[in-house]
């Protein structure tokens, strides 16, 4: 007697002709969410050693992980307040300020006069603040050039989707 398996369809109604489910259609919600834990469980031991590695190179750019999110933010997006910072970080003001703070005292960072709000200033980089980052992206541009692999721009879209869709979910997490 011999013994035909059919194709495993539990994570999809549909099955392409190759007997494969059909990885095409969104995924109901009962079978997203566990797919979801997979993201979180590769997401935080990531995070965390991208972070340490930023602390270990610390002494080379004089960065704590906090004002490197500060430099690239403004890097990326011109002058900001600090609630701007905070709130496109997810991180509360305090903290914000402290990293501001620290980047101020070394000179890599500066206040500006806000035209839109006189009591709330504008932080910018300064040039020296604009050169470090600029070294820290580049040297860590060298490093992420290494995981290679056959990873698509395609692929890389739909992380980034994911991962935008997942943050939404979260948007009203009170970060204060």
């Amino acid at each position: 007697m011999t013994h035909t398996s059919k194709p495993d369809t539990s994570k999809s109604d549909t099955v392409r002709l190759d007997g494969k489910p059909d990885d095409s259609k969104p995924l109901p919600p009962d079978d997203l969410a566990p797919r979801l834990y997979e993201v979180f469980a590769v997401l935080g031991p990531l995070y965390r050693r991208v972070s340490r590695k930023v602390e270990l190179n610390e002494p080379i750019e004089g960065l704590s992980i906090g004002v490197r999110a500060v430099l690239d933010l403004l890097r990326a997006q011109g002058p900001l307040t600090v609630p701007q910072m905070g709130r496109a970080q997810a991180l509360s003001r305090q903290f914000v300020q402290r990293m501001v703070n620290e980047a101020a005292a070394h000179g890599l960072v500066e206040a500006i006069a806000n035209p839109a709000h006189q009591r709330s200033s504008l932080i910018r980089l300064t040039d020296d603040g604009r050169t470090v980052i600029d070294a820290v992206i580049t040297r860590e541009s060298a490093l992420l050039k290494r995981v290679g692999g056959d990873l698509t721009d395609a692929d890389v879209e739909r992380c980034v989707r994911v991962l935008t869709r997942m943050l939404e979910v979260f948007e009203d997490v009170d970060i204060t």
